[in-house]
């Protein structure tokens, strides 16, 4: 007798616990794929645009300017607006006021905190989504391996109920259920090396807005014309809808 060895066979043959770990790692399969895309499209987009646009950004003539050349990045927006807001923070509240605790920080201090504030958001969007590669990268080699032994077991009591062991009727319920630890394999593999991957890509992107948080707090500390950039920016700042807001 000859078995196909295909998900159809493994759906038709086996049981409602085999077929809830296939469903599974179909769909953790899908999930996975999904997010590696969308992150693959998102990484990629950053590095082919970061680089010109932040250099762009530093030769505008104005920051409302540069914002416009840093549209579709707002990791480094984000940046810039949380500057902005603690310089205008700082020109409105002198330093050592009781009114607030951040009363007692200096302007530089108060940018430093902002800036700092900004990377965290921006780094915490950038990872949205790895957590759930990891996951998936190290629990669906142990889901496929539960749907083998529970297939095996399945099979086994089979053949022992019809009282027929030999090797043809062996071979074809016990090669269906190893296809399940090549299915978590082939979910858990992809989900690995792209979770590497973006690992690598983030810390580069993160060493990005490290560099540019540093230049905007020296610009914005002792930056001859940031007085002026703040009435500038002062509109963008008081529109809760710009691009500003747009998650990574």
């Amino acid at each position: 007798m000859q078995t196909s060895l295909d998900v159809a066979a493994i759906w038709s043959q086996g049981d409602d616990v085999s077929r809830a770990v296939l469903i599974l790692l179909l769909s953790l399969s899908l999930i996975s794929w999904t997010l590696i895309l969308a992150k693959g499209w998102q990484v990629m987009r950053l590095h082919s645009v970061a680089e010109r646009a932040t250099e762009r950004f530093w030769n505008a003539a104005s920051i409302e300017e540069g914002l416009h050349h840093l549209k579709g990045l707002p990791a480094f927006v984000r940046l810039v607006d949380a500057g902005m807001r603690a310089t205008r923070h700082a020109q409105q509240h002198t330093a050592g006021s009781q009114e607030h605790l951040d009363g007692h920080l200096s302007a530089s201090e108060l940018i430093t905190r902002a800036l700092r504030h900004g990377i965290q958001t921006s780094s915490s969007r950038l990872e949205s989504g790895q957590a759930w590669l990891a996951s998936i990268g190290a629990t669906a080699p142990f889901i496929g391996l539960f749907g083998t032994v529970w297939g095996i077991h399945h099979a086994l009591l089979a053949i022992g109920q019809s009282k027929q062991a030999g090797l043809d009727q062996i071979a074809g319920p016990v090669g269906e259920a190893l296809v399940m630890t090549a299915l978590g394999l082939f979910v858990a593999i992809p989900a690995v090396l792209a979770y590497n991957a973006f690992n690598r890509s983030l810390r580069v992107i993160g060493d990005d807005l490290d560099g540019f948080a540093h230049d905007l707090h020296a610009y914005f500390t002792l930056g001859r014309s940031h007085p002026d950039a703040v009435s500038q920016f002062a509109g963008v700042c008081r529109d809760p809808s710009g691009s500003m807001q747009e998650a990574v």
